[in-house]
C-alpha cells in the first residue's frame, strides 16, 4: 500500500538510510560456555508508547529517533549473534501518540479487532509482556480488548481486581496472571539441548489509582510492588523456577518509601530475582543513574542483579546477557553484561544518522493503520473562536501560551480534586516556545481562527513534555515571576527606543502564571542572571502581584501546573524543583492540550491580559517578530504597540510606548 508523505519519498521514510548490515559477533558467553553452562539472552523494549513507525504525527512528518519498527531490525540482529534469546515487553505500548488516539477515540476496539501496536508486536514473537500505566489511559475494558489480541501472556502481580487488599498478597484476587514460568530450551557450551525454567513477573506503578482514577476507583487497586516481588517470588521457586525475571514498568530511585513510583532499585534486592528490566522513566541504563550507590553502570547492575533501561518511543533495545550453569538439579546465573543498543546516532552537529532500518514485516502490518492515522491527524478535533499566535508572546499576554494554561489547569484540577490538595487554588506556568529568535522570523505559532486540528497541536507545544504540579507560597509564585522578567533589559525613564529583550534569556523560561494578575516594572535591574543566579538581591520587578482581586498573601499555598523541565528544577527558578512535585502525571503536556480541545469542542483562547508593563514616564522600547505579526496587532491588550519598520534578518521591529 502506497503511503502519502508529502515531498518525503516512501524509501526514505521507511529507510532513512540505506541498508546497514550488522557483523554477527558471538556473545563471550556464548564462546566460553561449558557444558554445564549455556548463554541466555533477553531482550526488552519499553515505552513503546504507540511508536511502530519513524513517524511523529504531531509535526505531521518522518522522525528517525522513534520506531519500533527500527527496533525490530536490532532485535533480528540481536538473535543472529545467540543462539537462546528470549523477548519481553516492559509496558506502555498502548497510548501515546494519535495513532492510539485514534483507535481510543475514533475507530474504536470491537471484539476481534486488533490493535496496531499488538500487530506489530505479534510480528516479532515476544515470550511475555507486563502492563504500565498508560495501558489504563483509555479503560478498563478498552485495554482487555486490546491485550486479547497478543500472541503472549501479559502479567502483573501488584494489581488486584475489586476494592481491596488481601491480608497477605498471595491470597490478592490479580487482575491478571502474576508470573508465568515457561520451559526454554537452549544449547548449552557442549552442544547439547537443555531445558531451563525461566519464570517472569510484572508490575506496574501504584499511581495509576490516581493517574487514571475515573478508570479505576472502585474497579481495581494497587499494591506495593516490592511487597508483591517478595510474597510471589518465592512461589515461582517453589513452583520451579531455574531463573526468576521481574519486568518493572517502573523507575529506578535508590530513595527507599512506600508504593514507591520507581522501585526497580529495592525491587532488584529481592531474593530470588535474577535480573530486572526496567523503564516508565524514558530513561537508558546502563548510562543514566551513574553515581548512585549501588548502582554500577559499567557492569550494568541494580544492586548487584543485572538490569536495563531501553529509552521510549523504540528508541533502544534492552539486553541483558546471561551466563547460566546447571547447579544440581536447577541453573543459576553466574554472569551477566547489559546494554541498551539505539536506533540512531547523532553526528557533531546533532544531525540524527539512523542505524538501522524498518523490519518490513512491522511496517506493512501497520500501513493500514498508518494512513487512517495520517488522515485523523489532519481532521479538525475542535474548534479555536479565535487565533492562536505567538507574535507579541514575549511583550503581552499572548493566546498561544493561554491556551496552555488553560488545558494545565482543567487537567490538575481533575487530578487533584479528591486528593489532600483539593483546597488550594491552581494556578499555571506556561512559557512560549516558538518565538522566533534563532529559530527566525517565520518561527512563531499560527493558527488561524476555525478548525484545530491534533497536528496544530505541535505548533502550541513544541516538546513531549509530562506535565508536573508543584505546591508552593505566594512568597515563591512571586520570585518565579521574578525569574521570568529577566529577560528584559532595564529601561532609563525618558529615554527613547531602547532595547527590550535580553538575547541571552531562552523564551522557554519565560513563564507566564496565569491566575494571578501583575505588572513588571522595567525600570528596576533584574533580580536573576539567565542562569538563575542573584544579581540584584534588593530589586523587585514585580508590582501589583494580585490573586482574587488582593494582594497575594506571601503565605498562601498554591499549586502550580507547570512541565517536568520546570518542576524538575530546569532553568534554575528558585525554590521549584523536585521537593515541592506534588503530581508527576502520566501525560505529555501535549495530549492534555488536545484532550482539553476535545472536551470543550470550541476553545477561546483570547489573551486575557493579566500581566502587562507598569508606566515608565517618557520610555519607549523596540523588539523583532515575524512580519506576520501586523495581522494582530489590534488583538493586543495591555500595552500599547507600533510599527517601527524593519528589522534584522527578515524581522520586522516594534515600538512599545511604556
Amino acid at each position: 500500500m502506497t503511503t502519502h508523505l508529502h515531498s518525503v519519498s516512501r524509501r526514505s521514510f521507511l529507510g532513512g538510510a540505506a541498508a546497514l548490515g550488522s557483523l554477527v559477533v558471538m556473545h563471550p558467553f556464548a564462546a566460553r560456555a561449558m557444558g554445564n553452562q549455556a548463554h541466555l539472552r533477553i531482550m526488552e523494549t519499553t515505552d513503546i508508547h504507540v511508536s511502530v513507525l519513524p513517524y511523529d504525527y504531531y509535526a505531521d512528518r518522518p522522525n528517525d529517533t522513534m520506531g519500533l519498527a527500527r527496533t525490530a531490525s536490532i532485535i533480528d540482529g540481536f538473535r543472529a549473534e545467540a543462539a537462546n534469546t528470549m523477548l519481553v515487553d516492559n509496558g506502555d505500548y498502548l497510548q501515546g501518540n494519535p495513532m492510539g488516539d485514534w483507535i481510543a477515540y475514533e475507530r474504536g476496539m470491537k471484539e476481534g479487532d486488533m490493535h496496531p501496536v499488538i500487530k506489530a508486536m505479534n510480528v516479532l514473537g515476544y515470550d511475555c509482556g507486563t502492563l504500565g500505566n498508560h495501558e489504563f489511559n483509555y479503560g478498563l475494558s478498552f485495554m482487555d480488548k486490546v491485550n486479547a489480541g497478543a500472541n503472549y501472556p501479559i502479567i502483573c502481580a501488584n494489581l488486584v481486581s475489586g476494592t481491596e487488599l488481601a491480608a497477605n498478597p498471595r491470597d490478592d484476587k490479580l487482575y491478571a496472571k502474576p508470573y508465568v514460568i515457561m520451559d526454554k530450551t537452549v544449547t548449552d557450551g557442549a552442544g547439547a539441548e537443555q531445558t531451563v525454567r525461566v519464570g517472569f513477573i510484572g508490575f506496574v506503578p501504584p499511581q495509576i489509582m490516581t493517574w487514571d482514577s475515573r478508570h479505576l476507583v472502585g474497579n481495581v487497586v494497587t499494591r506495593d510492588i516490592v511487597e508483591a516481588a517478595a510474597a510471589w517470588v518465592p512461589q515461582m521457586k517453589e513452583e520451579g523456577a531455574d531463573i526468576v525475571i521481574a519486568l518493572s514498568h517502573s523507575g529506578i530511585d535508590n530513595k527507599k518509601s512506600d508504593m514507591m513510583e520507581n522501585a526497580s532499585f529495592f525491587l532488584a534486592g529481592v531474593e530470588g530475582i535474577d535480573a530486572v528490566f526496567t523503564g516508565h522513566q524514558h530513561l537508558v541504563f546502563p548510562g543514566a543513574f551513574d553515581g548512585l550507590e549501588g548502582i554500577d553502570n559499567t557492569k550494568g547492575t541494580i544492586q548487584g542483579k543485572p538490569a536495563v533501561q531501553g529509552g521510549f518511543w523504540g528508541s533502544h533495545m534492552g539486553l541483558i546477557d546471561l551466563l547460566i550453569e546447571r547447579d544440581g538439579n536447577s541453573w543459576k546465573v553466574v554472569d551477566s553484561t547489559s546494554e541498551a543498543r539505539p536506533i540512531y546516532t547523532r553526528d557533531e552537529n546533532r544531525k540524527v544518522n539512523p542505524t538501522v532500518e524498518n523490519l518490513a514485516a512491522v511496517e506493512a502490518a501497520v500501513m493500514e493503520d498508518h494512513e487512517n492515522t495520517l488522515t485523523y491527524v489532519r481532521t479538525p478535533v475542535g474548534k479555536t473562536s479565535a487565533p492562536l499566535y505567538s507574535y507579541f508572546a514575549l511583550v503581552a499576554d499572548d493566546p498561544s501560551v493561554q491556551i496552555v494554561s488553560q488545558a494545565q489547569i482543567w487537567y490538575v484540577k481533575d487530578l487533584l480534586k479528591d486528593g489532600e490538595y483539593k483546597d488550594l487554588p491552581v494556578l499555571s506556568a506556561a512559557a512560549p516556545f516558538k518565538a522566533g529568535g534563532r529559530g527566525g522570523p517565520e518561527y512563531y505559532t499560527d493558527v488561524p481562527a476555525g478548525d484545530v486540528a491534533i497536528k496544530n497541536v505541535a505548533d502550541l507545544y513544541l516538546y513531549p513534555n509530562t506535565v508536573r504540579a508543584v505546591a508552593v507560597t505566594g512568597a515563591t509564585v512571586r520570585e518565579w515571576l521574578e525569574m521570568s522578567a529577566g529577560i528584559f533589559n532595564q529601561v532609563e525613564p525618558g529615554k527613547a527606543d531602547q532595547p527590550l529583550l535580553n538575547p541571552d534569556f531562552p523564551s522557554y523560561n519565560f513563564d507566564v502564571i496565569d491566575g494571578v494578575t501583575y505588572k513588571i516594572d522595567l525600570s528596576k535591574p533584574a533580580k536573576y542572571t539567565p542562569k538563575g543566579e542573584v544579581q540584584n538581591a534588593d530589586s523587585s520587578r514585580i508590582v501589583d502581584l494580585m490573586f482574587d482581586g488582593k494582594p497575594i498573601d506571601p503565605d498562601q499555598r498554591f499549586i502550580v501546573a507547570t512541565n517536568n523541565y520546570r518542576a524538575g528544577g530546569g532553568g534554575n527558578f528558585p525554590g521549584i524543583n523536585d521537593d515541592v512535585v506534588v503530581l508527576s502525571a502520566p501525560d505529555t503536556n501535549r495530549d492534555v492540550i488536545v484532550r482539553y480541545i476535545v472536551d470543550r469542542g470550541t476553545i477561546n483562547p483570547s489573551a486575557d491580559a493579566n500581566w502587562t508593563f507598569a508606566a515608565i514616564d517618557g520610555a519607549t522600547v523596540l523588539f523583532d517578530t515575524g512580519p506576520k505579526a501586523k495581522e494582530f496587532i489590534a488583538d493586543v491588550k495591555g500595552v500599547k504597540i507600533e510599527a517601527a519598520g524593519e528589522g534584522a534578518d527578515g524581522f520586522a521591529q516594534y515600538r512599545i510606548t511604556l
